[in-house]
């Protein structure tokens, strides 16, 4: 199964793309996660849903100089690949 998520807050230049990179090392979770323009990071996690929910509990806690306000989750077809990247 596969989730699309959108991370509200001060999400941008406190190294969030790396720390969802790492906390998708921990959880086993493939995909990708990159910055919007709109201020926003978006993710795309695939996995058991047991990854899926740890990998939810990461984003939502964010890095330690970031501050997660509001993370949007809903189902979305899976991402080629099994490798979890950051875009650019």
């Amino acid at each position: 199964m596969a989730q699309h998520f959108v991370i509200h807050g001060r999400v941008q230049g406190v190294g969030y793309r790396s720390f969802a990179e790492k906390a998708a090392s921990i959880t086993g979770v493939g995909g990708w996660v990159r910055n919007r323009d709109d201020g926003t990071v978006e993710a795309v996690g695939a996995g058991t849903r047991e990854q899926l929910d740890a990998f939810a509990g990461y984003l939502r806690r964010g890095p330690r100089w970031g501050e997660v306000r509001a993370v949007e989750v809903t189902e979305c077809a899976p991402p080629a690949g099994a490798r979890f990247s950051v875009r650019y």
